[in-house]
């Protein structure tokens, strides 16, 4: 009797796990696939829908649904099993996983303690301005620097604030998504601002010089496109604090253990200033050498160094490094290769471009719906640089203005904000394992809803002023 209970609740527990097995197959083995789709292109698409299921209903560990989009990629005869392994070594991967371990490494120098003090003295102790200097402080960093990096600066940051807010974070939900996500999604939105915030602004950008349309200076694309980063901080600060309230309007107990924690460590120390040292050289390397070397591979010299010099144990890097979301990372990214090379992200975009045309009249309104509807829905599929590299090409081609449209697409690859592997920054606040899956959702239509209204508004009032 007890078996047939455990399995009455196993299934209770499971059931969108079942309900996905039964969907995928059910698609695979008796569903004929669309005539202009080759079948390796329709399994990575049964793959992909099978995986946003369980991402969005959570029947497993997202780490577990990575393992599941891995051999499901062997399992369908899509790719071979070396070749699906090989997408693991890959400069993103290493990136997120470099990260991580620096994030440990300056956690465990208290780094993070005094870091968090100095944004603090910044913007006061109500909780609001604290979220607010987060959102602006990740959005206008990210402008420069990327997303990746901000992310990967400042979570520790946060962490330490919810830490001493209460031991117990379950205790302060609210508290801990809005300082966590007001670094992921500020520096998200501060992607767009300049051309070295992303790799898609870079890739839009080559496209227009490979299609004849010009070119647009660094100062150019700020005066385009950050009034949006700009416009977009103060909504977003409103949308986290509506979403997860905090438990606590000001964080005075909070800073106060926070100012005695700093307090007792003293001056900084020899070994602190020789870990600011090492951090201030990767990020300068992140910054000036990324486009010789790659982001993850200048964030592992700087773990190898943190371990030559001393300044962290590999047992600690090892107990506290996130190895589950390095596995989704790597899985998320080879499923969007499956996906551009296998055809199916272009037949989307196809399907798209022909059903919009058909209720579509005016070539300028559908050439900017599909830029922004295509994009914002594939940048949480594939990765954004990836999108733009699909997408960009097949937007230019419909005409009109180019420039423009270039601008939008590249706005609209940032739009990544329902999945923990929609955008690195996502990823990367997820490996705190103190956001769920759900949290993504519950912000992101909302900050989906406000980024479309921000670029309608940029390119109704604002470009024809440019242009």
């Amino acid at each position: 009797m007890n078996v047939y209970v455990d399995i009455l609740f196993w299934i209770r527990q499971k059931k969108w796990l079942l309900i996905a097995l039964v969907y995928g197959i059910s698609l695979h083995f008796w569903v004929t696939p669309p005539a202009d789709l080759n079948p390796a292109a329709y399994d990575a698409l049964i793959i992909i829908s099978m995986a946003l299921i369980l991402i969005i209903t959570e029947p497993l560990p997202l780490p577990a649904i990575a393992i599941f989009m891995l051999f499901m990629q062997v399992v369908l005869g899509i790719d071979t099993a070396n070749n699906v392994a090989s997408y693991f070594m890959n400069d993103a991967v290493f990136f997120i996983m470099g990260s991580l371990m620096l994030a440990v490494a300056i956690v465990s120098q208290g780094l993070d303690k005094r870091l968090a003090l100095g944004i603090i003295k910044l913007t006061g102790h109500k909780t609001w301005r604290i979220v607010a200097g987060f959102t602006a402080i990740s959005a206008i960093l990210a402008s420069f620097i990327g997303e990746h990096t901000v992310a990967a600066m400042m979570m520790p940051v946060g962490l330490t604030l919810v830490r001493y807010a209460n031991k117990d974070p379950r205790k302060v939900a609210g508290l801990t998504a809005a300082l966590l996500f007001s670094i992921a999604y500020g520096a998200t939105i501060g992607s767009i601002g300049t051309p070295s915030g992303g790799g898609r602004n870079v890739i839009m950008m080559n496209y227009w010089t490979e299609f004849g349309v010009g070119t647009v200076s660094y100062l150019e694309w700020m005066k385009y496109i950050y009034p949006m980063v700009l416009f977009q901080i103060p909504f977003t600060v409103m949308i986290l604090l509506w979403t997860f309230k905090p438990e606590q309007d000001n964080l005075d107990t909070a800073v106060r253990k926070l100012v005695v924690e700093v307090a007792r460590a003293g001056k900084v120390k020899a070994r602190e200033w020789m870990a600011i040292v090492l951090f201030a050289l990767v990020f300068f390397g992140w910054v000036f050498l990324s486009e010789d070397y790659g982001l993850g591979i200048i964030a592992l010299v700087g773990v190898f160094l943190y371990l030559a010099f001393g300044l962290v144990e590999w047992s600690e890097l090892n107990r506290k490094t996130n190895w589950g979301v390095i596995l989704l990372f790597g899985a998320a990214i080879s499923i969007g290769i499956q996906m551009n090379e296998t055809g199916a992200a272009q037949w989307i975009a196809n399907m798209i471009i022909s059903n919009l045309s058909r209720v579509i009249d005016s070539p300028t309104v559908l050439q900017g719906s599909v830029s922004v509807l295509l994009t914002g829905v594939m940048s949480n599929i594939l990765s954004s640089s990836a999108t733009v590299a699909v997408v960009g090409p097949i937007v230019l081609d419909l005409g009109g203005d180019q420039i423009l449209i270039g601008f939008a697409t590249a706005i609209a690859s940032a739009f990544g904000y329902f999945t923990a592997v929609a955008a690195p920054a996502c990823t990367i606040i997820y490996s705190s394992g103190l956001v769920k899956s759900k949290d993504f959702l519950r912000a992101g239509w909302k900050m989906a809803v406000l980024s479309v209204l921000s670029l309608l508004g940029l390119a109704l009032f604002w470009w024809p002023v440019l242009r």
